[in-house]
């Protein structure tokens, strides 16, 4: 069953993942959904992630048909580790007006996919909606998809986890208060 694990930037929750998936005594499939750049800040920020990773764990740039890739990786005794969701929705927002429409077919796909992948899933992503409405339509149109896509994602696992100061708050299944 999928597993959905969110928060804000620098919240903990890709480490949160990266930790799930050493616990997992099966094989591990990364899937890193950034786009390489120019951007040298962000280039380093990809290889922070790299050296975390074992040797051990394949990793697949799925670019943006992420279902077919999970589709691919997915087996009965595999985690498969995707990180991220929002650099995954990025994908179809490089041109000056969102690519909605491919958009909408690839996150088709990806909520059909989700409930069938044997094995273990873990989805990454971030939460970016508690802040001012942004400036600018394509803004956001990512804004509100991000937020569409974790609800929907969020819809489709057995266990959801906020990350918030590099702890993780269960959200779903909800924690049962002591005693009940």
């Amino acid at each position: 069953m999928p597993h959905l694990i969110t928060g804000g930037a620098r919240s903990g929750k890709s480490r949160y993942a990266e930790q799930l998936a050493l616990a997992h005594p099966g094989p591990v499939v990364y899937l890193a959904t950034a786009r390489r750049t120019d951007d040298a800040e962000f280039t380093a920020r990809i290889a922070e992630h790299q050296a975390r990773r074992p040797a051990s764990w394949h990793t697949v740039e799925p670019g943006e048909t992420l279902a077919q890739a999970l589709c691919r990786a997915a087996a009965p005794q595999r985690l498969l580790l995707v990180d991220c969701l929002t650099l995954w929705l990025a994908r179809f927002c490089e041109q000056e007006t969102p690519d909605a429409g491919r958009y909408a077919g690839e996150r088709a796909a990806l909520l059909a996919a989700l409930p069938t992948l044997p094995g273990s899933t873990l989805l990454v992503s971030n939460e970016i909606g508690w802040g001012v409405v942004p400036l600018g339509a394509a803004t956001r149109w990512f804004v509100d998809e991000l937020g569409r896509l974790n609800q929907a994602v969020a819809a489709c696992c057995k266990q959801v986890t906020l990350v918030a100061c590099g702890l993780p708050l269960p959200l779903k299944p909800a924690r049962q208060p002591a005693g009940g």
